[in-house]
């Protein structure tokens, strides 16, 4: 015979089971939300080092693009106007567009490009989480590998790693190149034998980055992205460096490294234990890349500058006006939306005749 207690437990574990299997069906409506933003794109002048400034379509004015900072299962509706002289599109590099292969930003393919003048709205599910990214798709070769045009996009996960919530401090690092021959000359550039002679972090060439401010015991997320036409050697002294996502998707092995390959299009999350004072660089270990136009040094470099460590006499940054959200790092912690940065606005630019 069968005991009621025995019934009753058994009867409450299926309940159990039945009731989790429909929470991760159908989350609940306090999870996903609707997000509407609204997008430009004009064209404005950058200062990339100093006495080097490049003509850029820049999204929202400015170079990287507006932080994107989403949840997983979000529907985003993002209403796009080009201001420039160009036509133009933006691709969400990392979406999948499950049912919304039209919102995916390929010219001839998906849409019209947007011509000078008109608008688009984009919409779309955030359908996987990570450290995704959107460019345009119009000339490619040209407008993402020389002239700006590519943003973040971060979508956070329904269900995050023991790892991820350990994170007191993000940073978005988005690698790029440019080309000096070309920086005033909408429409050309980025050709096969065309060279780079700088080359960034958000943009910026060292000695015009900004140093990464952390203290002794925090943990660091930094999402590193190829957004531009080169292949990048990231490199970290004094710490090793975690990785723990490629391309948004979580490893099933994280594994330490020293220095990071990050080739055009790959994002990297990589989580760094601040247990070493001091101050310390993290440069690209392709060594033309530390140059600005040849001279030294240059291009992708920041330094990690501990709180309470005294530097050196003579410290480069000594007395440098420092900006805390130069890698996101304010941003993200304000939640979820759209979010401009000044800092990243170039000066507008006196258009061209519009071309048909």
């Amino acid at each position: 015979m069968i005991k009621l207690p025995l019934i009753k437990r058994t009867c409450e574990s299926i309940l159990a089971a039945a009731l989790l299997l429909l929470a991760t069906a159908f989350p609940s409506p306090g999870w996903a939300e609707e997000r509407n933003f609204n997008m430009t794109i004009d064209e404005v002048s950058i200062e990339v080092a100093p006495g080097f400034s490049n003509k850029v379509f820049a999204f929202n004015g400015q170079v990287p693009g507006p932080l994107i900072h989403v949840k997983e299962g979000d529907d985003v509706t993002v209403h796009v106007t080009n201001n420039t002289t160009l036509a133009h599109s933006i691709h969400w590099h990392g979406i999948n567009q499950t049912n919304s292969w039209r919102m995916d930003g390929v010219p001839g393919v998906t849409q019209d490009d947007i011509k000078p003048g008109e608008s688009f709205a984009y919409k779309f599910k955030a359908d996987r989480p990570g450290s995704l990214w959107y460019h345009c798709h119009v000339n490619v070769w040209e407008h993402v590998a020389t002239r700006g045009m590519w943003g973040p996009i971060i979508v956070d996960p329904k269900n995050p790693s023991a790892i991820e919530k350990s994170v007191t401090k993000d940073a978005i690092l988005m690698m790029s190149t440019w080309e000096g021959k070309y920086a005033n000359e909408y429409g050309k550039g980025g050709m096969p034998d065309d060279v780079a002679n700088y080359f960034s972090i958000n943009a910026k060439s060292f000695p015009s980055t900004q140093p990464i401010r952390i203290k002794t015991g925090d943990v660091l997320r930094m999402r590193l992205y190829g957004a531009g036409d080169g292949t990048h050697q990231v490199h970290m002294h004094g710490h090793d460096m975690l990785i723990t996502h490629k391309d948004g998707y979580p490893l099933a092995n994280p594994y330490y490294v020293d220095t990071v390959p990050v080739g055009p299009g790959e994002r990297f999350d990589v989580i760094v234990k601040m247990n070493n004072p001091g101050y310390f660089v993290m440069h690209d270990h392709v060594d033309k890349h530390m140059t600005n136009n040849g001279a030294m040094m240059g291009g992708p470099m920041t330094v990690f500058e501990y709180e309470g460590v005294k530097p050196i006499d003579g410290y480069v940054w000594e007395g440098k006006a420092f900006d805390p959200n130069f890698f996101y790092s304010v941003s993200l912690t304000q939640g979820y939306g759209l979010f401009n940065s000044a800092p990243f606005m170039g000066k507008p630019v006196e258009q061209r005749r519009r071309r048909k």
